[in-house]
């Protein structure tokens, strides 16, 4: 008789394998104390308004309040948000999140008018201000202000502009909702003949399976719910872009594109060239899955036979705990004072470790500059990639803890772009330690299979998803309406350029489009594509450098925002301005397929 294995409810799970939240707040009782004080706080900017261009030392008072209270704010929403993710269906704690997102929008309703009275200080007074020993603390936070001076608005419209924060991220919210809450998927029975429940999380380990026919029946009744909801999905999707192009619009920047790049300074040709070498260099790509086509003995290859290894009769499974070890044992690289408060927090409580029922899909790293840098997992032992997001996850969490340690709060807050360097390096050293461990030509083999997986999965298909917004936002901003089909229509029309002509590609793939929680965040993901890049060089110049690469890559995890990311990067010793890195990392994927050829 087949089993049926459903998941646990969030009160059946046992507390060791759960976050420990304390370090934010001891219980809800506490939050809510915290969460009354930072709403009486709020009217504290009123005391600073018209008075800003007074003095250097009134502007440094007000910039300190407001970076207090935006401290006191990320305690608080990450708490909700922490509590809301490892339940989505709790009510409770979505009627938590939603009060501290209205409180945290009055609040930035209050404070909107600081930066357009920043600027509107005479330039000769603020090179004055610039220049005391009193704003010393906040000279970047203001010179980072007066960039955004052509991109301001009046104080009554920037008032409005806040006033809109929570209807602006109604996309967003209706999609998490729909995707982590309402969306079932019903039960499909493995390779042993088990009925398991297909999630978000198991749908990974289905696509992971030996037996074609359970990936192929896990894919198309995953898709099916997409499918049923596809208007839905496209409506919500359409809205979220439509916002970033009416933003954009409203602060006078080019495009949506423009406006996304320009907080961290990244030049729109970073973007654009990343995109062009992915496109100059598909055909390694194809060539890789015509590799995989022969070799797995298959008469035509779908998406659903990309994930499995080729060698997938190479079983690799890892407890928890042993996947804890090799984690650290690959990142002796980096030093025991990095070794060690790592794996003190991954034995311990920095991580919600496994899936329950309503929790949110994925994993993320999330903390504040006064908490432990939790890492949410939805972890399945006998899934190799697990493992790596592990490390990838620990790689945000550490870079968290070295800011946290070595930058003041206003600097601590490191950006996207680099963060997906710390955590990508992390996978990288995890790779060579593996391989380095290798028994003979076919483990070697195994494990070449799956850099070649991660490579592909993090710079190829993040390019084509980069793609993708780029082109959906373009076709808003001439006018254009996206449909369901319009939609649809653009993702195939990459996924035949991405997966080549030999390449068999289901009506359902076409749907992906909806269901990429990141699209919800226009263009993050070509920050994964850029991270891995400079990763792949960062690795090599650490292992095989000394402790004087050693140390310019701690630095760079020490560095927060004190700089822009790409002179962070520079300092640590790669230039992400010069295609040199990205095509670096292109060529090493064709020689791994190459090679992973001749041992096949």
């Amino acid at each position: 008789m087949s089993k049926t294995r459903a998941l646990p409810k969030r009160s059946q799970v046992k507390a060791a394998d759960t976050w420990d939240l304390a370090s934010l707040y001891a219980d809800d009782a506490a939050w809510e104390v915290a969460f009354k004080k930072y709403e009486k706080q709020i009217a504290g900017f009123e005391k600073f308004r018209d008075k800003l261009a007074t003095d250097a030392k009134t502007l440094a008072a007000c910039l300190k309040f407001d970076d207090d209270l935006d401290r006191l704010a990320d305690n608080l929403g990450t708490y909700a948000y922490l509590k809301s993710a490892q339940d989505t269906a709790d009510g409770d704690y979505q009627r938590m999140l939603g009060r501290f997102r209205n409180v945290a929008s009055k609040a930035g309703q209050a404070a909107s008018w600081i930066r357009p009275e920043i600027m509107s200080i005479p330039k000769a007074t603020i090179q004055k201000f610039l220049a005391s020993k009193e704003l010393a603390p906040f000279k970047l936070v203001v010179e980072r202000v007066l960039r955004y001076k052509p991109h301001t608005l009046t104080p009554n419209e920037e008032n409005i502009l806040a006033m809109q924060a929570e209807m602006s991220d109604a996309s967003n919210q209706i999609f998490r909702q729909l995707n982590n809450a309402d969306l079932k998927f019903g039960f499909v029975k493995n390779e042993k003949g088990e009925e398991v429940e297909l999630s978000h999380a198991s749908f990974s380990a289905f696509l992971h399976s030996p037996a074609r026919k359970v990936r192929e029946a896990a894919f198309r009744q995953y898709y099916s719910q997409f499918k049923a909801h596809e208007n839905t999905l496209a409506a919500t999707l359409a809205g979220s872009i439509q916002r970033d192009c009416y933003y954009a619009k409203v602060r006078n920047y080019p495009s949506a594109l423009e406006a996304s790049l320009f907080p961290d300074n990244v030049p729109k040709s970073v973007y654009d060239n990343l995109c062009a070498s992915v496109r100059n260099n598909l055909s390694s790509v194809h060539r890789y899955y015509d590799l995989r086509r022969r070799k797995m003995k298959l008469k035509d290859i779908h998406h659903y036979d990309t994930y499995v290894p080729i060698l997938s009769e190479q079983e690799v499974k890892h407890t928890w705990t042993q996947a804890v070890k090799v984690v650290i044992e690959s990142l002796r690289p980096l030093g025991s004072d990095y070794c060690a408060v790592l794996e003190k927090g991954l034995n311990g409580r920095w991580c919600d470790r496994y899936e329950n029922q309503g929790k949110q899909s994925g994993a993320f790293s999330s903390g504040t500059y006064d908490s432990i840098p939790y890492i949410l997992m939805n972890y399945q032992p006998n899934v190799l990639d697990h493992v790596f997001t592990l490390t990838h996850e620990a790689g945000h969490s550490m870079h968290s803890w070295h800011s946290a340690k070595h930058q003041p709060h206003v600097y601590y807050g490191y950006t996207i772009f680099v963060a997906e360097v710390a955590s990508t390096f992390n996978e990288q050293l995890l790779s060579k330690h593996l391989m380095s461990k290798a028994r003979d030509d076919r483990e070697r083999a195994y494990l070449i299979n799956r850099e070649i997986d991660a490579i592909r999965g993090t710079i190829i298909r993040q390019t084509m998803f980069a793609e993708f917004e780029r082109n959906a936002h373009a076709l808003i901003e001439q006018g254009e309406p996206l449909t369901t089909d319009r939609f649809k229509q653009v993702y195939r029309e990459l996924l035949a350029a991405y997966f080549g002509p030999e390449f068999t590609i289901d009506d359902e793939l076409a749907l992906e489009c909806f269901r990429i929680p990141h699209f919800y965040r226009a263009f993050y993901v070509y920050k994964y594509a850029t991270g891995l890049s400079a990763a792949i060089a960062l690795s090599e110049r650490v292992v095989n450098g000394g402790k004087r690469e050693l140390d310019q890559y701690l630095n760079f995890l020490k560095g927060g925002c004190s700089k822009d990311p790409l002179d962070l990067l520079r300092d640590a010793g790669v230039d992400m301005e010069q295609p040199a890195a990205v095509d670096t990392a292109l060529a090493h994927f064709g020689k791994l397929v190459d090679e992973l050829d001749e041992l096949l």
